[in-house]
């Protein structure tokens, strides 16, 4: 009777658990529904502290300096046809209309200033105000182009069948319905002239659209496969039911929290659910492989009698390795980038909820609806060594038999993988997110084929003397760094006061191209910008020199956002450094492609840092579990490996590290550590009670050793989702993290198991 008492406060009990913890899903997800939001400004992912960041922002402040939406159009039959022009200047017509864009900021053909000679000496004009209808009209506005290199080439192709519209924009007009606006206006235009829409905003706002697109498709695929798998390996309903609702709570729990505290979700972030529902099953696969070992045991022990010996069994080793996984992603603190950051305080947050709901939820679960218990038929033969039993036996002895073998070839794998880490390279290139074929990278290809780039770095030079940029000395030197820069293939064009200075000297000289040079007179230079300034609009000049002329701003265009090649633009700039230092000015850089370059150091640094410090700390908690230092170091064995090839393998295969691949450490060691400390505990437990190492190896094998195959297999399978996103960082995170619980699972079994088999550790104390 008081068992029956027991049993119905137990069920009471049961039902309030899993009441309470879906009335919390549901105001998590009320509160996701309604407060999340996608960041779409990749300046965000940055810090706004690092001193890089700080100058840089300065910098855009000083001259206007804004990513630009660039809008090609294109006439294979040349674009010097009224229609055609036409269409340019209602383009940017349109563009100066909207409340978004400023006037000055939108340049075109039907906008630019050309610089030319008069009876006055310097007039600027526009180079076509009406649309020209007649031939002469025409071939006059083609010569105008041709003779001024600051238009032609720049914006407009050299093969005179593309004109460009460039629109300047703020950070903070960019949205997802500004970049679905822009891409409406420029379809609107299309025919039969082609326009293309390409930029940095363009690249960002793509992502933006893709990144939670890809994720509705991923998190469902993820589902299935994980419910197919989950049931393959548990063989019940009711258990895979009751692990796949752990890990969907854990995950609503996790955006849910983003949502209230007013995290916006960003590309890296996004990824979350695909990541908790992969990783959150392990404590449900653990906790289930051993009630049906017991069950094997003790047929006829009941549902309280069964979750009771889970539970006191289970609960250390899910808590401890519960806390060395969220470990492993609370190590991303360390990480400038926030979205990395964010990355990992939430999956930590997660990974600790599906282990709190692991040890309530799952007992609750089984007290309500029951446990799966074997068949007649299957019990009889559970009661005979299992398949799964002889293998782990057979396995353990070929592992010890075979040591040599084992052992070295882990040395050859590590030789080879310390190779292939010294290949290893960052890229911060936000384009290479995507498929070569797709469009946004298409039209990237086809604005850089015709003009100087979608990217650009800013080289910022300033002194304290006033006029400074107006010596002859100094604009010469910054002529030949952008002469010398140019020769470099990925760079487009590069645009600074020289570019006026010059212009204007062959103007006031009967446009004689022998004039195509600084002049050496810093006299004749100021007259030529008051010239400018008094004819002209000064607004422009302004983008490249600063009132007192102390500052000055070279743009330097790339036809590449990839991390090398501005590197190597910065190695032929970095020459001039030393120059520019004994003429008294200060060089330093600033714009979207710089700040993306100091990302690449930032995912770098804060890699290392991750790494470093979750072994660290790994090593700590695993001795004050327990209670020996020498199984820390033993038990980081498996996650060290894991790591050392894993960067291997990147290098190798020529995988970059960037903002998604930099996550594959920290979660192999978030997870694989798992394996180490599910193995270690139940080998101290048989250890204690067999006294037999033999004994004691087989049977922690046959448990431990079979939940943690059950449990890479399930990680493995749903993470190679992955390989079905749009985004090739994705896939490659999938197939890293894979291959990498790969490798966690073999290093624990076989190296980890063999030192620790031959350490005698749990073994010298006869007691």
């Amino acid at each position: 009777m008081k068992n029956q008492i027991n049993t119905k406060k137990l069920k009471l009990y049961s039902w309030l658990v899993i009441l309470i913890t879906l009335a919390i899903s549901a105001w998590f997800a009320w509160e996701l529904a309604g407060n999340a939001r996608m960041e779409t400004d990749l300046d965000e992912y940055m810090p706004k502290d690092h001193p890089a960041f700080v100058y840089s922002d300065m910098a855009e402040d000083w001259f206007n300096i804004k990513d630009g939406i660039l809008i090609a159009i294109e006439n294979p039959e040349g674009i010097y046809n009224p229609g055609t022009l036409n269409k340019i200047k209602d383009i940017t017509k349109a563009l100066q209309d909207m409340e978004t864009i400023e006037d000055a900021d939108v340049t075109s053909l039907y906008t630019a200033d050309n610089i030319v000679s008069s009876e006055y000496g310097l007039d600027v004009k526009a180079f076509y105000k009406r649309t020209p209808k007649s031939e002469e009209e025409l071939t006059e506005l083609r010569e105008l182009v041709i003779a001024n290199d600051m238009v032609q080439g720049r914006i407009v192709s050299d093969d005179e069948t593309v004109a460009l519209v460039v629109a300047s924009i703020t950070d903070s007009v960019f949205s997802m319905q500004f970049y679905e606006d822009i891409l409406a206006f420029a379809d609107s235009y299309e025919g039969p002239e082609n326009i293309y829409v390409a930029g940095v905003p363009i690249v960002e706002g793509t992502m933006a659209y893709l990144g939670p697109k890809d994720m509705k498709k991923m998190v469902p695929i993820v589902i299935v496969v994980i419910i197919l798998v989950l049931y393959f390996v548990l063989r019940s309903i009711r258990h895979t039911i009751s692990t796949l609702a752990v890990v969907l709570i854990s995950t609503i729990w996790a955006f849910g929290l983003m949502a209230v505290l007013g995290i916006s979700i960003y590309a890296v972030t996004i990824m979350i659910p695909v990541m908790l529902i992969a990783i959150g099953v392990a404590d449900g696969i653990h906790l289930y492989s051993h009630l049906q070992l017991f069950l094997d045991e003790h047929p006829g022990a009941t549902v309280k009698e069964v979750i009771s010996d889970m539970i006191h069994n289970m609960w250390k080793p899910v808590v401890m390795t519960s806390v060395t996984t969220a470990v492993g992603f609370i190590s991303l603190l360390t990480s400038e980038v926030l979205p990395i950051k964010y990355f990992g305080l939430f999956t930590a947050f997660g990974v600790l909820m599906a282990m709190i709901l692991s040890l309530v939820f799952i007992p609750a679960f089984g007290f309500v609806f029951g446990i799966s218990r074997k068949k007649k038929k299957q019990q009889a033969k559970a009661e005979k060594h299992s398949f799964t039993e002889r293998l782990a036996n057979n396995f353990a002895l070929a592992t010890i038999r075979h040591k040599v073998f084992v052992i070295s070839a882990t040395v050859i794998l590590l030789g080879v993988s310390i190779f292939g880490i010294q290949k290893v390279w960052i890229n911060s290139s936000f384009l290479e997110n995507f498929e070569r074929d797709s469009n946004i990278v298409l039209t990237d290809a086809f604005v850089n084929k015709h003009f100087g780039g979608t990217s650009s770095i800013n080289v910022i030079l300033e002194s304290e003397d006033k006029d400074a940029m107006i010596r002859p000395e100094v604009e010469k030197l910054i002529d030949e760094m952008q002469t010398e820069v140019e020769t470099l293939a990925l760079v487009g064009n590069s645009f600074s006061i020289s570019d006026y200075i010059r212009r204007m000297n062959q103007v006031m000289h009967a446009d004689d191209p022998a004039f195509d040079v600084i002049p050496d007179s810093q006299e004749m230079i100021a007259q030529y910008l008051l010239l400018y300034e008094m004819s002209g609009d000064p607004e422009n000049i302004w983008k490249v020199v600063d009132y007192d002329y102390r500052k000055a701003n070279v743009t330097i265009q790339l036809k590449s956002d990839n991390s090398k090649d501005i590197n190597q633009a910065i190695e032929i700039l970095e020459k001039y450094r030393a120059p520019f230092s004994e003429l008294q000015v200060e060089m330093n850089y600033a714009g979207s492609g710089y700040k993306a370059l100091v990302f690449t150091d930032l995912i770098l640094t804060g890699q290392i840092k991750s790494l470093l410090l979750s072994i660290v700390i790994i090593i700590i908690l695993l001795a004050l579990m327990f209670r020996k230092v020498s199984i820390g170091f033993i038990g980081a064995i498996p996650v060290v490996l894991t790591a050392a090839i894993s960067f291997g393998v990147m290098g190798l295969f020529n995988i970059s590290l960037s903002t998604t691949t930099a996550l594959v450490s920290s979660i192999a060691i978030g997870i694989g550590i798992d394996y180490a400390v599910h193995f270690i505990e139940r080998y101290k437990i048989y250890a204690l009670q067999t006294r037999d190492k033999g004994l004691t190896i087989r049977e922690t094998m046959h448990h431990s050793g079979r939940a943690i195959a059950f449990n890479a297999f399930v990680v493995i399978m749903g993470f190679l989702v992955l390989l079905f996103s749009v985004f090739p960082p994705n896939r490659s995170l999938g197939a890293l993290v894979s291959f990498n619980m790969f490798i966690s699972f073999i290093a624990t079994v076989t190296i980890m198991y063999l030192v620790l088999y031959k350490s005698n550790i749990f073994f010298k104390n006869k007691k």
